[in-house]
């Protein structure tokens, strides 16, 4: 099991697979179009969570439980819907929606996310958006490397059933950063992301 970024309000772990069945990463992708379709519909909502969350914390200081919590869900079942397509693993993903914010630890996919509920900087969240765009940046350039390394990866499991460990770190790093910085932008935490996959 992979456990790092643990310092972090928000953590992604993936359970390695030992071994990943040759065929798999031609279909696993158009088996997770339900999940993407879902993730739409849960990204507005999310969005919109988001937006209120900002009027919240700005006037009041405080963010809602509620609203947090469907956050967390969204993070949560975006990242096991990718990892899934992305053939990390083969189990498929299940239709959960636990709006809660440790990991129930159902799937060998998990995030877990400590929200700053209370005492929040209303300044840092007032300008949240231009904060984040060094991340935002950085993200799309590890996003663009991160295609690259899941089309190598593509044709290691296809030909040998295993990711190349080097690979697969960097890919399950580059979800950890996006991971973090969808928990800052969604307005879950004051702290800011690190510069760093682990």
């Amino acid at each position: 099991m992979e456990t790092l970024g643990q310092a972090y309000p928000a953590t992604f772990e993936v359970d390695r697979a030992e071994r990943i069945t040759n065929w798999r990463p031609l279909v696993q992708w158009l088996l997770a179009i339900p999940h993407f379709l879902i993730l739409e519909g849960l990204q507005l909502v999310a969005r919109a969570a988001a937006f209120i969350s900002w009027f919240a914390i700005v006037f009041t200081g405080k963010l809602p439980e509620g609203l947090a919590n469907m956050l967390c869900l969204y993070i949560r079942y975006n990242n096991r819907a990718w990892a899934y397509a992305g053939f990390l693993r083969e189990e498929y993903p299940p239709f959960v929606f636990d709006p809660v914010s440790p990991d129930p630890g159902h799937y060998p996919v998990r995030s877990a996310f400590a929200p700053e509920l209370e005492n929040r900087n209303r300044v840092t969240v007032g300008f949240r958006l231009i904060l984040a765009i060094p991340q935002i940046i950085v993200v799309i350039f590890l996003g663009v490397a991160a295609f690259v390394a899941w089309v190598i990866g593509l044709f290691a499991v296809l030909f040998t059933g295993r990711w190349p460990e080097g690979l697969r770190t960097f890919v399950v790093g580059y979800m950890r950063w996006v991971t973090r910085v969808e928990a800052y932008i969604g307005l879950l935490t004051d702290a800011y992301p690190p510069f760093r996959l682990d």
